[in-house]
């Protein structure tokens, strides 16, 4: 499956842990470059390229995640929420040369449609229009929207007939780029911008 996904060009497979681990539990320096390392070569083994992004689970990390994730020569981080547009990773007041493309509980389907919930409540069609709120402020700021999706949860019927009505609500936008994250931390480390 993973050949076929990353066959077109217009998918990405990154990193996300090994099972979903969480890494404040893990909390150990070893184990967790471990992790990354099955992780990765997994992947790359599978998809015939390696990854470049990195997401922790649950958006997680321990004391010692951030050292691990630059050993390991990530190119960007999607795991923080420290502002809306790309900017560079810092650490005790220096860069980490790692990109932050950062996501948002907002544009996450998991707190929308999480299992307690049972899929009652909130309605798919309401769950769009948090979405279309959301993406027509980053299209009117001229930055990034990062839907965060999981085919367990989005991935029903009356759920993906919203998810298609937003895709083609931001295809009728001019200017509007559907891209990866490695192509937009690429172009983003390119020209500087949001940094």
């Amino acid at each position: 499956m993973i050949p076929d996904i990353t066959r077109s060009g217009r998918h990405e497979i990154g990193v996300h842990g090994w099972v979903h681990e969480s890494y404040p539990q893990v909390n150990n320096a070893a184990k967790e470059q471990q992790l990354l390392r099955q992780s990765s070569d997994y992947l790359t083994k599978a998809g015939g390229t390696r990854p470049v992004g990195f997401r922790a689970p649950s958006w997680e990390y321990s004391p010692h995640t951030l050292e691990q994730v630059q050993r390991a020569g990530f190119l960007y981080d999607s795991s923080f929420m420290g502002m809306d547009g790309p900017y560079d990773l810092v650490s005790n007041s220096r860069s980490t040369g790692l990109l932050e493309l950062p996501i948002n509980w907002i544009a996450d389907d998991y707190p929308y449609y999480e299992p307690e919930a049972g899929g009652s409540l909130p309605s798919p069609d309401a769950v769009f229009q948090v979405y279309k709120a959301e993406f027509d402020g980053a299209f009117q700021e001229r930055s990034l929207f990062i839907l965060t999706m999981h085919p367990h949860i989005t991935g029903h019927r009356t759920r993906i007939v919203q998810l298609e009505k937003l895709i083609t609500y931001m295809k009728s936008k001019p200017g509007v780029w559907f891209a990866t994250l490695e192509q937009i931390a690429t172009y983003v480390k390119k020209t500087g911008e949001g940094k």
